[in-house]
């Protein structure tokens, strides 16, 4: 059976979602939009956990 992190699909999905309750996903999102880690949440919350949702909620 593949781990997770072999098989290709698997990191893709990953890449694509923002686990808003992650530390460390929270915080990179938010140096990388220029949000507070709170908007973030926020974003997350109420948008979803898509990456792109995320910042687009956070762009505006």
């Amino acid at each position: 059976m593949a781990t997770k992190t072999s098989s290709s699909r698997g990191r893709a999905q990953d890449r694509r979602l923002v686990a808003g309750e992650q530390k460390h996903e929270v915080a990179y999102e938010a140096k990388k939009t220029g949000a507070s880690a709170a908007d973030v949440k926020r974003a997350v919350k109420s948008g979803g956990n898509s990456r792109k949702s995320v910042e687009k909620k956070l762009s505006k």
